[in-house]
């Protein structure tokens, strides 16, 4: 029997009988052991690329794999956590399923950070844990862990396989819950009884669960009211998030903004989902967005929310948030409509056919005041920062987005190069910005950036993938630099290196009177040029900008390993504009203001 352990999905045990469309793919029911079942499930689910590490609860399968060679590619990483990223990093930018493959005890338990990562993020990816005999669960046994209670709050859903028989369909369970809806991890507990035993090999071609289903198709009142509204509405605002890219929305929303002539503004995640070269795009909002976008959403009489949930980073204080607004929210997840914010018409439904639907019932706008509006805060409050010979991130990553042209995947870790590389490098396509955001997971960048690398390969795509990130958490899970040398990624890693954990330092200035607590990394950074060259890779250093731009260039003559860019920037550089925490987005402050009444 499979134990499935969320209420959103009701229980299907082996005594049901499956319906007639779970026809197996395999013409004959070869018995197989439960090991060998699994590896050719995810051949069945057109699984390319798994990332593993083996261990005594999944040797079994790694038997197998030796002895069939399945049609997959298996990544050996160095730690759990790194595979788990790698995953969410292949995920976003390939739009596939991500797949992690661990031992149990510590190896489920080093998956933790990222599958509560994945879950924050909606990002799709199936995590197979092993597990002691069934016989022993509940025993304190050697490596022993409850990976399903530990998870239960951070995953879409979970499975603990109790038959062998019931192996093949949760397969397809978990790949087809991950993909489809929101989308978010999901975790399969295998026994190690489980499998060593046999049975017949039979895979479903699609799945019927009771209890889940997709959202109801729109009803077109819902369309119409929301025509309405933009018709009537003098300063309309598209407020987008990371919802529009996983739904392969983003060529709908730039067509249906161009057509009604409405600015748009986008999310961390959302970032890529409308070009910000365009006229109309306003680029970020939110905590550390910019100026003009954050003044936009207060002054704005409509919102239109496609995909995004709200979230405190962009709302900041939330009974000051978008005053003037009448919101539309157009979203898959039930769950976060008018959550946070009340939506006055709310469109549940696949972003990506709710757009498409809503364009021929838009007419072109005459926007052209509200645009000349939101210039205006442009001019008052440009992005800017010191053009003084030194070093400076904001000019690193000029440099590199330079150098792409803006045609790259760029993967970001977590802090203030985060948000500079937000600021800064002005993406324009879907898919090309990857970072932690709802978890804010230090270590992400660089095993993300390496599935993320194995994914431009699988499809084909010579587009450079570019690891930015801060010294303080680049040391995380810097063990992935073998890996990635091993199989001869062209990684462009840029370690920002200002000898401090930088946002955290920022903070301890603005809001705690310069009490810089256990934030200096002075004395324990290592020399990263040789932390590069001891994984195999090249380390390369700059501390001028003339000298930035000599190692960018040497970087991108290198195309068989990864290369480290160590950028010594300014120590004290802080990120802005920015809202602090408990203010209203209306109250950003600058480099020419005091945050003193925060305080």
């Amino acid at each position: 029997m499979t134990y499935d352990t969320h209420t959103k999905v009701q229980p299907i045990t082996s005594g049901d009988a499956l319906p007639e469309d779970h026809a197996p793919v395999l013409a004959s029911s070869q018995v197989m052991s439960g090991a060998e079942i699994l590896l050719r499930s995810l051949e069945a689910e057109g699984v390319k690329i798994i990332f593993g590490h083996p261990g005594g609860a999944v040797i079994k399968v790694y038997d197998e794999m030796h002895r069939i060679n399945p049609s997959f590619q298996h990544i050996l990483v160095r730690h759990e956590q790194g595979g788990t990223h790698a995953a969410e990093g292949y995920a976003k930018a390939t739009g596939n399923v991500g797949t992690v493959l661990v031992t149990s005890g510590p190896g489920a338990t080093n998956t933790v950070t990222g599958i509560a990562d994945a879950y924050m993020d909606s990002i799709p990816i199936v995590v197979f844990t092993g597990q002691v005999p069934t016989a022993l669960i509940g025993n304190d046994a050697f490596q022993e862990c409850d990976a399903i209670g530990i998870t239960r709050s951070i995953t879409k859903h979970s499975y603990l396989v109790r038959d062998v028989k019931d192996l093949a369909r949760t397969v397809k369970e978990a790949y087809h819950i991950a993909r489809t809806g929101r989308p978010g991890p999901v975790l399969v507990d295998l026994p190690k009884d489980v499998l060593l035993a046999e049975a017949p090999f039979q895979y479903p071609k699609t799945v019927n669960m009771r209890g889940y289903a997709m959202a109801d198709p729109v009803r077109p009142e819902k369309l119409e009211r929301a025509a309405r509204l933009i018709a009537e509405s003098k300063r309309p605002l598209f407020y987008v998030g990371g919802g529009a890219i996983s739904r392969d929305a983003p060529q709908h929303l730039t067509e249906l903004a161009r057509h009604s002539n409405i600015p748009v503004t986008t999310t961390l995640h959302g970032l890529g989902a409308f070009p910000e070269e365009d006229p109309l795009s306003l680029r970020m909002l939110g905590m550390h967005g910019t100026w003009w976008a954050n003044q936009a959403v207060q002054h704005c009489d409509l919102l239109i929310a496609v995909g995004a949930r709200f979230d405190d980073r962009v709302t900041g204080k939330l009974d000051s948030w978008a005053p003037h607004a009448k919101v539309i929210h157009i979203e898959i997840d039930q769950s976060c409509i008018s959550k946070n914010i009340f939506a006055d018409c709310a469109i549940l439904g696949d972003v990506q056919n709710v757009l498409e639907r809503l364009r021929p019932l838009v007419k072109p706008k005459d926007t052209t005041e509200w645009l000349q509006e939101i210039e205006a805060w442009r001019q008052e409050c440009p992005l800017q920062y010191g053009h003084d010979g030194k070093l400076h991130a904001q000019g690193v990553i000029e440099q590199l987005r330079n150098k792409s042209g803006g045609d790259a995947v760029v993967i970001t870790d977590v802090g203030q190069h985060q948000m500079w590389s937000a600021q800064y490098f002005r993406f324009l396509y879907p898919r090309t910005h990857i970072t932690s955001g709802g978890l804010g997971t230090m270590g992400f960048g660089m095993p993300a950036a390496m599935g993320a690398a194995f994914g431009m390969r699988e499809k084909g795509l010579s587009r450079p993938v570019i690891c930015i990130s801060g010294d303080g958490g680049f040391v995380m899970n810097a063990q992935e630099m073998s890996v990635a040398a091993a199989h001869k990624l062209p990684l462009k890693i840029a370690v920002i290196n200002n000898r401090f954990l930088g946002m955290v330092r920022q903070w301890q200035e603005l809001f705690h009177m310069e009490r810089y607590s256990h934030t200096d990394l002075s004395d324990t950074n290592p020399d990263f040029v040789k932390l590069a060259e001891a994984h195999h890779c090249v380390g390369l250093k700059a501390t001028t900008p003339e000298e930035a731009k000599s190692v960018i260039d040497q970087a991108w003559e290198v195309h068989d390993k990864p290369v480290l860019m160590e950028f010594c920037v300014e120590k004290e550089e802080m990120v802005f504009p920015m809202v602090p925490a408990g203010a209203a987005t209306g109250d950003m402050i600058t480099d020419r203001m005091t945050p003193n009444s925060f305080v």
